[in-house]
């Protein structure tokens, strides 16, 4: 199956670290960002890889390859400037093809089952008009505490209480009919139209996740992942 790993945000708030890599390629636990997350989405049967970058993008090419060695095929979709998130995957349907895909930011680290998204995207590709996207949704993290959207019986809504976006997704490619490719152009809030007629489904994903947008986000991850490789071994 194939996923996008959405990778082409400068980082401002990740200045100065990002000024000379890109934030994907930043290291926790003596690997980076984005290699644990395809890692993790080959193993759950996700090895068909897009990955998109502008910012010091070549970096991220030559520093990954062709995936062969963490047990993925990956293809990259250059932006000469940041394309946002809907326009950065509308760049990439070529790559992508017609069928549902995941998208997960390059920029969290999870240990959510990434296997289980299988099921969703078959779902979603039988039947489009009925659900054309699935959320994973986490606890509110200190920074973000009113969330973004809420949950009724594995539904998405916008009524609270709410919950926070984990960017962690299936979505249909129709989705994307109106983006012109290479414009810029945001997921949310035109995504909210599609939850608002209850055509995004979801889930409550209650295990680790952690949203990597500071440097004392990435210092305070990397000294958890550390101690924790410490106590194994």
């Amino acid at each position: 199956m194939k996923a996008m790993l959405l990778a082409a945000g400068r980082g401002e708030r990740m200045r100065p670290l990002s000024d000379d890599t890109p934030k994907p390629l930043l290291e926790a636990g003596g690997k980076p960002l984005i290699v644990w997350q395809i890692e993790r989405l080959a193993r759950g049967g996700f090895a068909d890889i897009v990955i998109n970058y502008a910012h010091l993008g070549q970096m991220i090419e030559s520093a990954l390859g062709d995936g062969s060695r963490y047990g993925a095929r990956i293809r990259y979709s250059p932006e000469v400037e940041a394309l946002e998130t809907a326009g950065g995957i509308a760049n990439a349907l070529h790559l992508l093809g017609d069928g549902p895909f995941a998208a997960v930011s390059a920029d969290i680290y999870t240990d959510f089952p990434y296997a289980t998204l299988q099921s969703h995207v078959e779902r979603i590709a039988q039947a489009p008009d009925r659900a054309i996207a699935h959320f994973v949704l986490t606890d509110n993290p200190d920074f973000h505490p009113q969330g973004d959207m809420g949950l009724v019986d594995g539904v998405v809504t916008m009524d609270p209480p709410r919950l926070n976006y984990g960017n962690i997704a299936v979505l249909h490619p129709r989705l994307f009919d109106g983006v012109p490719r290479g414009a810029r152009a945001k997921l949310f809030p035109p995504m909210f139209e599609d939850v608002r007629r209850g055509k995004v489904t979801g889930e409550h994903y209650r295990g680790r996740w952690f949203n990597i947008g500071t440097p004392a986000h990435l210092v305070a991850l990397d000294t958890l992942l550390k101690d924790e490789s410490r106590v194994r071994t």
